[in-house]
């Protein structure tokens, strides 16, 4: 390491990774777009998608998504004014709410995600061999659960842990 900013690698690190997760991210927006979509807006379909019941509690989207309680409220409401999502009453705490894909929902993921995952294969995970994959998943999942513990709440998956690319 070198006690000069400009040669230390830890700011040579995090400039890379902000560099690379602002390039893709830019290219992924522009294609969510296409499709009447915000990015958070995708991300939150995202994650309900590959949530079990295709369902989290709103606090659990908090959790997981860079959204304070009341943006996620805010966000919800726009998906379901679209009928994108509904609302459900949580059966065990009645202060708790859900949030639920539904069938249009679906429907709308199923026309964004080819193009989505041809761009996160052209500018992520195709420029990589399977080791450096394998490598750089293992890497991001151990800074993820050290600066965002609660970052799979409610996921209810492992083997997935529900992680996105696209900003979550």
């Amino acid at each position: 390491m070198h006690s000069e900013p400009e040669g230390d690698e830890r700011i040579t690190a995090i400039g890379l990774f902000a560099e690379a997760f602002l390039g893709v991210s830019a290219r992924l927006a522009g294609q969510v777009a296409e499709h009447g979509l915000a990015p958070i807006e995708f991300e939150v379909l995202l994650r309900l998608s590959r949530s079990p019941r295709g369902q989290l509690r709103m606090t659990d989207l908090s959790a997981q998504t860079s959204l304070t309680t009341s943006g996620v409220t805010r966000v919800i409401d726009r998906l379901e004014r679209d009928g994108l999502v509904c609302r459900e009453a949580c059966p065990t705490d009645r202060r708790s709410s859900f949030a639920v894909i539904t069938a249009k929902g679906r429907h709308r993921m199923t026309s964004v995600l080819p193009g989505h995952l041809a761009l996160i294969e052209e500018w992520f995970t195709g420029l990589l061999q399977p080791d450096e994959l394998d490598a750089l998943l293992g890497a991001l999942r151990k800074i993820r659960d050290a600066v965002r513990p609660d970052a799979t709440a409610g996921a209810g998956a492992p083997a997935r842990d529900n992680a996105l690319s696209s900003g979550g």
